[in-house]
């Protein structure tokens, strides 16, 4: 098993020392989805909700909720994010919203947890958008499907 790096050799927690890293080029790329009643799916695909945008104002969240990821994880580092992007896509045949976030930067650490950060609060706002008529929403399979850059290099989930 590989060396957790968010422990000293006491096992206490602490930020992880990335001063002597190269800069590189560095993406994330995470996936997760939302599952609903299919009049749920409906009202926010015909744009009905009460609330508004469901799916604009979920992407905006998501884009925010990344860059404030080291506010939101103990250890995470304060990055200055390059890109961040959100597809939002209602599937019916599945009555879900599949989410992806893209996230990029130049430097000494990856962007990994933004990236799902990203997902799972887009998700967390199309509930909180639409509970009043489909509490039984259900956010899934949250996952990183593809990291590059530094030092471990390419990562794509299978």
């Amino acid at each position: 098993m590989p060396d957790l790096t968010h422990f000293d050799d006491k096992g206490a927690a602490h930020m992880v020392d990335v001063s002597e890293k190269k800069i590189t080029a560095r993406v994330a790329v995470a996936k997760g989805k939302i599952t609903m009643e299919p009049s749920t799916l409906a009202l926010i695909v015909e744009g009905r909700a009460k609330k508004g945008d469901v799916l604009g104002i979920a992407r905006l969240a998501g884009i925010m909720a990344a860059k404030k990821t080291h506010d939101l994880i103990p250890l995470c580092h304060p990055l200055a994010l390059s890109k961040v992007s959100l597809e939002l896509t209602p599937d019916v045949d599945h009555n879900c919203v599949n989410i992806e976030a893209t996230v990029k930067t130049t430097g000494q650490t990856g962007v990994e947890m933004e990236a799902l950060t990203a997902v799972s609060i887009a998700g967390l706002t199309i509930y909180d958008m639409v509970k009043a008529v489909d509490k039984a929403m259900v956010i899934s399979d949250v996952r990183l499907v593809l990291k590059d850059g530094g030092k471990s290099g390419l990562f794509e989930a299978s």
